[in-house]
């Protein structure tokens, strides 16, 4: 699993020394165990200014960030949540934003002193891809948008040549000096195929790192971005802004991994979680983890969700005005109806009969359908229809199969595949500790 970011590094505090207490000091004067700095309980701040108070801008080596800059970078992620945010929490964000924009300015600082340059025919080229995903071809209409939720298109160019910048960097001091033998992935291999069967789970993850002296205040964060969460803000959005994994870039999504591949405590919520469900703040060594669930399945085996089916949807609308008990009348005549089918053949002349519609489809996949549905489907032998489904104002409708072709077991990853993810692992640990030093020897002036 991938911790670092090759796009998109967020925040982390570099982690404080360890001091031992004097020769000839008492044990009694020694510094406790949890707290390496021996600074006493009670103290008497000397003067008024609190140190964590901070205006939104600052001066990294020079380089201005206004706090436009961080106003127009917060617009994205408020963009993403569905609730209301408030003032508290809005101050949270900005001052996890411009951590952010520290860290990008530090790493395109360290890719131009070593003159690795991202050109803005790079930065366009991504920025019109992301257009064409979310608008289509039109990268006007993401200017627009962006404008109008306060951002900018200068805004997520920056963000873009960032990552770029930061990528480019770790590929040529990093990656070429990054080895996983044969041996190594053999092995993997070998693992995999001994736990075929067993359970394995696509998670997308938010990670916030840590040290003892700051532990805190991120459990703090974490804990609040969980809150925005669980009221409907969406996860990819808030890992692209706040995960410091390397998967930030894709939503924080980690694919499929087995639990042997998670850290103990990863592993052990992972168990206990459905599709779906969200879980943390759990700590783990270095920080902190917010575990989103997407999928699972099991290792080496075909997923039955694969399966492509040909279904009849069937369904009745309402009149308006009618009663719940004439609306219920009719549910169970075209219940009965359904029932009295003799298989797909028969679906469309009887379906006329009862003043029903018929849509046909014959390429859609089981785990398109919604959850609830998705066992009952592949259950259905051919010619039967699930139970009846909808509401007055929506309809009622059924699924009926008429075909289904089930998937191939799946072969796992290639070894060339599982070589990649080792050295993606042994890239992002030693790229953890470049961005470490950078800031340590950053000069940083806050406004």
């Amino acid at each position: 699993m991938t911790r670092i970011k090759l796009n998109n590094v967020l925040f982390s505090l570099a982690a404080a020394g360890m001091f031992a207490a004097p020769a000839g000091l008492g044990a009694q004067n020694a510094p406790p165990i949890d707290d390496p700095l021996g600074i006493p309980a009670n103290i008497s701040i000397m003067g008024k200014a609190n140190p964590n108070v901070r205006t939104a801008t600052a001066i990294v080596n020079g380089q201005v960030i206004t706090g436009t800059d961080v106003e127009q970078r917060v617009a994205l992620v408020i963009s993403a949540s569905r609730n209301e945010i408030s003032e508290e929490e809005m101050q949270r964000l900005r001052t996890q934003v411009l951590r952010n924009l520290i860290d990008e300015t530090l790493q395109i600082q360290a890719a131009s002193s070593q003159e690795i340059t991202v050109s803005q025919a790079e930065v366009d080229q991504r920025y019109n891809a992301l257009a064409a995903q979310n608008f289509g071809q039109e990268p006007g209409a993401m200017d627009e948008y962006l404008r109008s939720i306060g951002s900018s298109p200068a805004s997520l160019k920056r963000q873009i040549e960032g990552e770029l910048a930061w990528q480019n960097l770790l590929r040529r001091n990093i990656s070429p000096f990054v080895n996983v033998s044969e041996e190594e992935v053999n092995e993997l291999l070998k693992r995999m195929e001994d736990s075929r069967g067993t359970d394995e789970f696509r998670l997308g993850e938010i990670f916030l790192s840590a040290t003892p002296e700051n532990r805190d205040a991120v459990l703090q964060n974490a804990q609040q971005i969980m809150e925005q969460l669980q009221q409907g803000g969406s996860f990819v959005a808030y890992a692209r802004q706040f995960s410091e994994a390397s998967t930030a870039a894709v939503g924080g999504d980690l694919g499929f991994v087995r639990l042997g591949q998670l850290p103990s405590e990863l592993a052990m919520a992972a168990q206990q979680m459905q599709p779906g469900q969200l879980f943390g703040p759990v700590e783990i060594p270095g920080g902190f983890s917010i575990l989103y669930l997407i999928d699972k399945r099991q290792v080496l085996m075909a997923d039955p969700r694969d399966a492509l089916l040909s279904l009849k949807q069937i369904s009745i609308s309402f009149a308006p005005g009618l009663t719940d008990e004439e609306a219920v009348a009719q549910v169970d005549a075209f219940a009965a109806g359904v029932q009295a089918m003799r298989g797909c053949g028969d679906a469309d002349a009887a379906a006329a009969a009862l003043g029903a519609n018929v849509v046909t489809n014959d390429q859609i996949r089981v785990r398109a359908l919604p959850e609830q549905l998705q066992n009952i489907v592949l259950n259905l032998q051919l010619g039967q229809s699930t139970p009846p489904f909808g509401s007055i104002e929506e309809g009622v409708r059924v699924l009926m199969l008429c075909g289904r072709d089930d998937p191939q077991v799946d072969s796992g990853p290639s070894f060339d595949q599982l070589m990649g993810q080792l050295e993606d692992e042994r890239i992002n640990k030693r790229a953890q500790r470049y961005l470490r030093d950078l800031r340590n020897d950053a000069f940083i002036e806050y406004n």
